[in-house]
């Protein structure tokens, strides 16, 4: 059962940010970043109050993703890519995005936070952090 609600055409949309920002770190990563994705969504908290739609949480500004200014990310929707996007629009979760509403590749360490929300852990090249559940309860 769908977190959030969609249709194909943003489920697409959805999946093409998450083959932008993390192929290059496998499915698992693709799903974590799904995750971060997913969470704005439901959240409506902090700095993603009013995102009510994956158009709404990709294209935020300020406070989006990177990829949506990268040719790369404008490319067709691969059904595996699809397949990705609807396990998290699902429900699935992946540590350390589950809860987490930011993600970013720094160049050396993870910090222990990031706009006031606890490092939850890396994948790879990616660092994530999670707000508290008082500070955002619908992602928990």
């Amino acid at each position: 059962m769908a977190v959030i609600k969609t249709n194909s055409e943003n489920t697409r949309m959805l999946a093409r940010l998450m083959r932008a920002e993390a192929e290059g770190e496998g499915e698992l990563g693709m799903l974590m970043v799904g995750n971060v994705g997913v969470n704005r969504v439901k959240g409506n908290c902090m700095d993603f109050k009013n995102i009510r739609s994956i158009p709404d949480m990709v294209y935020q500004s300020p406070g989006g993703f990177e990829a949506v200014q990268k040719p790369y990310f404008y490319q067709k929707a691969r059904e595996r890519d699809v397949r990705l996007a609807e396990r998290v629009i699902n429900g699935e979760h992946q540590h350390p995005a589950s809860n987490a509403l930011w993600f970013f590749r720094p160049a050396g360490g993870c910090p222990g936070t990031w706009y006031d929300q606890a490092n939850t852990g890396r994948y790879k090249a990616h660092c994530f952090f999670a707000p508290t559940v008082a500070d955002c309860p619908s992602v928990y």
